[in-house]
């Protein structure tokens, strides 16, 4: 049984609003297809009108409603139900004071390392967290508002791909600690300053917060002279992680296996040998970075190692798995989420460092808002592709066809226009040893292609 989150009398109080039945809901929605029984559904406008859901929400066992019009429900009314959660957010921030709140954002990681802190707030005590990537106007004031009245700690994830989004976010969040994992050529088509344009953007997450607050920082970014002068503007403590000397948390060493990687570090002087369950090379900075996060968080470092020491691949972000076929098995690396230029290579990187029976295969779709040099970054990719030793190339989608002529024919696998016209061509190459990552923007759908590859697994058949 959940716990009460919201009474209809406190949601009044938070948004002004009046209410026209009581109820007590023990969550929020925003959403009539995921809503749980007991929750507050927020009937927001936008393309579709969550008013015209409200009924059918009632129907899935809705609390009741914060709605801008009547309706035959339970309900709050307001005259904006955006702003209306917006407030009710605030009013979870301020009736929680004791709660260390951690904010997140970065052009690469920011979703596994949020999870990842989150991983270590659980252990620690009662703590929240953004699900899946709810980051941005509407995902942070929700995450806010589902926040329980007693949580010890929380960790936010922010996106953007614009200038001046993160300022508000970070305002409603109020962050005693917050994380950049680094900065890189990603949404550049919005700035016209280019990656300079993105790093001021990402640096709108110190706008937010706490006094005497902490800002962690990737020292082996080029944007860290940067970032590290508006925290400091803003009044934060700067700790940064990196390879060279001179930083918090320095990476030494980074020895990935079959079944992850082995960690040494040295941080505030002390030398830290860890597991973690990651293989990407960029893991080893991302795990300091949790630990500093954590840290910040009043997290301690046995708690916070045993929490990294566990966490898993998150699924479209390197999640592995064996799949059987005649003759064997292969390994399908799944990074189908989202991809740009430093991801790409971070992950091709780690594809070369691996041991493999077979062939090293990559199957890559467009990487997206890359602005006018986006055909370059795409034909680039052919040298840490031949770098990391790769046997075999899959290309899908307009922006790709750079790469695909970029490469010799040996390393030429197939071309097609579509994820979906390139999945079965990728399927019917597999052979058992093979170690295939696929990875592109998730609105290039390389999901469709790892989906037909899983697809493959002869245990699921009959």
């Amino acid at each position: 049984m959940r716990e009460i989150l919201w009474t209809a009398d406190e949601i009044a109080a938070a948004t002004g609003g009046q209410v026209l039945a009581d109820f007590a809901a023990t969550g929020v929605s925003i959403d009539s297809r995921s809503l749980e029984p007991g929750d507050l559904f927020v009937a927001l406008t936008g393309a579709r009108d969550g008013h015209e859901f409200v009924v059918q929400t009632a129907d899935k066992g809705a609390a009741g409603a914060l709605i801008s019009r009547p309706v035959a429900i339970p309900a709050v009314l307001v005259e904006d139900t955006f702003r209306g959660l917006e407030r009710l957010g605030v009013a979870a921030r301020e009736r929680a004071p004791q709660a260390r709140r951690g904010a997140v954002t970065g052009s690469v990681g920011k979703t596994s390392v949020t999870r990842a802190v989150e991983a270590g707030l659980r252990r620690a005590g009662k703590a929240h967290a953004s699900i899946k990537s709810y980051n941005n106007h509407i995902g942070v004031p929700l995450t806010l508002a589902r926040m329980p009245r007693d949580t010890q700690r929380a960790v936010f994830e922010v996106g953007m791909n614009h200038a001046d989004e993160i300022t508000p976010l970070s305002g409603f969040i109020r962050p005693h600690a917050v994380a950049i994992t680094t900065v890189g050529p990603v949404h550049l088509e919005n700035f016209a300053d280019g990656e300079e344009g993105v790093a001021r953007a990402k640096a709108e997450i110190f706008a937010g917060l706490e006094p005497n607050g902490v800002a962690v920082l990737n020292a082996d970014n080029p944007w860290f002279g940067l970032l590290k002068a508006e925290a400091e503007k803003a009044g934060a403590q700067v700790w940064s992680f990196g390879t060279g000397e001179g930083v918090t948390a320095q990476l030494t060493v980074f020895a990935s296996g079959a079944q992850g990687a082995q960690v040494t570090a040295v941080v505030r002087g002390e030398t830290l040998h860890f597991p973690i369950l990651q293989t990407g090379v960029h893991w080893g900075l991302n795990s300091l970075c949790v630990l500093l996060m954590l840290e910040a968080l009043d997290v301690d470092r046995e708690t916070a190692l045993a929490a990294l020491a566990e966490f898993e691949p998150i699924e479209g972000r390197g999640a592995e798995r064996m799949v059987r076929i005649p003759g064997g098995t292969f390994t399908l690396v799944d990074e189908s989420y989202n991809a740009n230029p430093v991801s790409m290579q971070a992950a091709l990187a780690t594809l070369g460092a691996r041991n493999v029976a077979g062939r090293r295969i990559v199957v890559l779709t467009d990487m997206l808002e890359l602005g006018p040099q986006s055909a370059r970054f795409h034909g680039d990719l052919a040298s840490p592709i031949a770098a990391a030793g790769i046997d075999l190339v899959f290309c899908a989608g307009p922006l790709m066809k750079s790469l695909w002529e970029a490469l010799p024919p040996t390393r030429r696998g197939a071309y097609a226009q579509s994820a979906a016209e390139l999945a079965p061509q990728v399927a019917s190459a597999m052979r058992a040893g093979d170690v295939v990552m696929v990875k592109g923007s998730n609105g290039s759908k390389a999901g469709a292609v790892a989906a037909a590859l899983g697809a493959l697994d002869l245990e699921g058949q009959d």
